[in-house]
């Protein structure tokens, strides 16, 4: 069946077929994938986890204004103290701000801070459904009428909709800056990988219709099916499909290679490629779509949505790679691999390279080599203990200095740290005056600030202001305490939220999802190389490298972090996602190169199969790991700490996987173990030669 499926991909007429299918598909799927950025919902509920108390006072406060209105805090500065001439000023944009369109509610201010430097205005918002992406235009709009009349008045505009603003604008572009930097990085990597002027084109412009088709996918089912897709997701989509799709691709060229070496027909030598590298190739991506679909179990809707996006993103990329490209190498014939094109008869050069080197030396002690390089791994791992990953204030959620973050610091100085930021308080309007009196009483919260409960529609809404910044420890602390007074209020049915309520349900999630996931993946996992490799002990020895792995990765990366970057701290979805895309991900590689020593074990003994396995993969798996580590390093180029660190921490540990986990600890191994890997297999009772024995013998790469 698997041949009869490969013969007709590379059929002499039926290859034309594919390529027109593809083509006919791109046509109609451009416009669609193109609409995707409109479908993307970037406002706060897309990120929040469904159950959290924060969630729920969102559409509570929807009884007292939209949804869609939060605050924008214009904050105004003179070092030496304000004038009359500035007072004036604040009163004046204060009017000109309400007559604003899309001022919802009463605009607050100005307030004038008690040191006479700083005068604060607050304006209340509504952005509408797509809020996110119009935020940029209207804070500046508000930053023009503030600075018209400022005569040296410095002016920020912070709180949620200056946060908004900056965000978007970080945000601004980024499918086409991601898609642009990961061409280039693909694009040179294969051309060093193939050394050929013309080949490096098929997979890149498979690459190209994979993404297409998989963002015409993912729009009609966010547009239709309430899929959730934010410019997180959308922006790992677009790494994740060049990353993995042209990982594939090297693994189906380098088989393909290898055949026309022995297949005078390229059609013939193409249909032998898809039949032995096929069934990796698809249990290798069937790995990274499970895996990614296990963030459905995520309470964090950000994350929760991504893993339906990834996963479609990879199945569409194993789809193209396996049909189009083969179709497109045999079309076009030998002549791309120009200048080195592999003829019929002409010696494997995989016999005698670098990786073949490499397995005899292992082969001289491989116990010395497996035990060295794991306690090496491990030493890296003890860098967790330098990982803060709580979560990242406001100020180091950027990378720079953005006016929103400026602004906030002035608040800081002049006016109590919460300001810009309340506490908010929904509850049942008859118990409105005993939660004011709750939330007042509660340590951390300004008492002259809480205000009078507004009743409508039977609840009372109340706010109050922190007097530690809002995203700080002891904020989320006061946030704690105030639960717990207003939750005593009999009868009174309260419910906290505000900024400081949604980051702290965000990170508590965050930590939740990693508990839950990360177990839920390992499993996975190791069922899926026990039913690929048809044994017990090697998925069980694949997993703990690839844990081992993973921790050597973030150890190493928290260091980074801390002491070269100088980030403050990471993401509380850091370890989650490092850990899916790294394990997902990672584990293509164990199943390239197991698959191919299984192979070749029944002929050789596992020993000298383990040898083959890594001349023959050696070269082309540190290929795929250098475009997944180049294609998620691009992650790096955006203005937020988030992303940079995602894309440090996964960069360097698919480069850490490739070139030492399964390069060399994989090896060793599997020549220390011997047939006992296989167990219970038959192949566990194939006569074994010993380590050195068996890099003696000729180290061909048989047909």
């Amino acid at each position: 069946m698997a041949r009869s499926v490969a013969s007709l991909i590379t059929g002499r007429k039926t290859k034309y077929l594919i390529i027109v299918f593809w083509l006919a598909l791109v046509a109609v799927a451009g416009p669609l994938a193109g609409k995707l950025t409109s479908v993307e919902d970037n406002e706060a509920k897309s990120w929040l986890p469904g159950s959290a108390e924060s969630t729920q006072v969102l559409d509570r406060q929807a009884a007292f204004a939209s949804a869609d209105t939060i605050p924008a805090v214009v904050v105004y500065q003179r070092s030496s103290g304000l004038t009359e001439t500035d007072r004036a000023q604040t009163v004046s944009d204060a009017h000109r701000f309400g007559q604003m369109a899309e001022v919802d509610g009463q605009v607050g201010g100005p307030i004038f801070s008690s040191d006479g430097q700083a005068a604060q205005i607050i304006v209340p918002l509504n952005l509408g459904p797509q809020g996110w992406d119009k935020a940029g235009d209207i804070v500046t709009s508000m930053k023009d009428v503030a600075k018209a009349g400022a005569s040296g008045l410095s002016v920020h505009v912070t709180g949620p909709a200056g946060s908004a603003a900056d965000s978007s604008e970080a945000f601004a572009g980024i499918d086409g800056r991601l898609l642009f930097a990961t061409i280039g990085v693909v694009v040179v990597i294969l051309l060093l990988t193939y050394r050929s002027p013309g080949l490096w084109l098929l997979p890149v412009v498979s690459a190209g219709v994979a993404l297409t088709a998989a963002q015409a996918v993912i729009y009609l089912l966010a547009k239709n099916a309430g899929l959730t897709v934010n410019a997180q997701s959308a922006g790992i989509l677009t790494v994740l499909v060049f990353g993995a799709g042209t990982d594939y691709a090297l693994l189906l060229v380098a088989r393909y290679r290898e055949e026309l070496r022995r297949h005078s027909d390229r059609h013939e030598a193409m249909a032998v490629a898809l039949h032995r590298a096929g069934p990796a190739i698809i249990a290798s991506a069937g790995t990274v779509v499970i895996g990614m679909l296990c963030l459905l179990f995520a309470e964090t809707n950000s994350t929760k949505g991504l893993g339906p996006v990834a996963a479609i993103g990879v199945l569409v990329g194993l789809a193209v790679m396996l049909t189009l490209l083969p179709a497109m190498l045999v079309t076009v014939g030998r002549w791309i691999f120009w200048p080195v094109r592999p003829r019929f008869g002409s010696a494997e050069p995989t016999t005698t390279g670098l990786w073949a080197n490499i397995g005899k030396r292992i082969a001289n002690r491989p116990r010395i080599t497996w035990v060295a390089t794991g306690l090496a791994l491990a030493v890296m791992a003890i860098g967790l203990v330098q990982l803060d990953a709580t979560g990242l204030t406001q100020k180091e959620s950027f990378r720079g200095n953005p006016d929103s973050i400026v602004g906030e610091e002035v608040l800081a100085r002049h006016f109590p740290a919460g300001a810009g930021n309340p506490v908010v308080v929904i509850s049942k309007a008859e118990q409105g005056p005993a939660v004011k009196a709750a939330l007042a009483s509660t340590e951390g919260i300004d008492p002259a600030s809480v205000s009078e409960p507004v009743a409508k529609g039977g609840l009372a809404y109340v706010v109050g202001t922190l007097n530690a910044a809002a995203d700080s420890p002891a904020a989320y602390d006061t946030v704690d305490r105030v639960r717990d007074r207003v939750h005593a209020v009999p009868g009174a049915d309260a419910q906290v939220g505000g900024n400081t309520a949604i980051n702290l349900d965000l990170q508590r999630a965050a930590r939740y999802d990693r508990n839950l996931i990360i177990p839920i993946v390992l499993v996975v996992v190791l069922v899926i190389l026990a039913l690929l490799l048809r044994a017990v002990v090697a998925p069980l020895v694949l997993v703990a490298t690839v844990v081992l792995s993973f921790g050597a990765a973030l150890g190493a990366s928290a260091l980074v972090f801390r002491h070269i970057f100088g980030f403050g701290g990471a993401d509380t979805s850091l370890p989650l996602f490092v850990f899916v895309f790294l394990v997902a991900l990672g584990i293509d590689y164990n199943i390239f190169l197991m698959t191919r020593v299984r192979e070749e074990t029944a002929r050789y003994g596992t020993r000298r199969a383990a040898l083959i396995g890594l001349a023959a993969t050696g070269g082309v798996i540190t290929s795929a790991g250098l475009v997944l580590a180049g294609t998620f390093a691009v992650l790096a180029t955006l203005p937020l700490t988030a992303f940079a660190e995602i894309g440090f921490a996964v960069a360097f540990g698919v480069l850490l996987d490739t070139i030492i986990v399964r390069a060399v600890l994989v090896t060793a191994l599997n020549l220390d173990i011997g047939r006992h890997m296989w167990w219970p297999s038959r192949l566990g009772k194939i006569a074994d030669v010993e380590p050195a024995e068996a890099a003696q013998q000729p180290n061909e790469v048989p047909a």
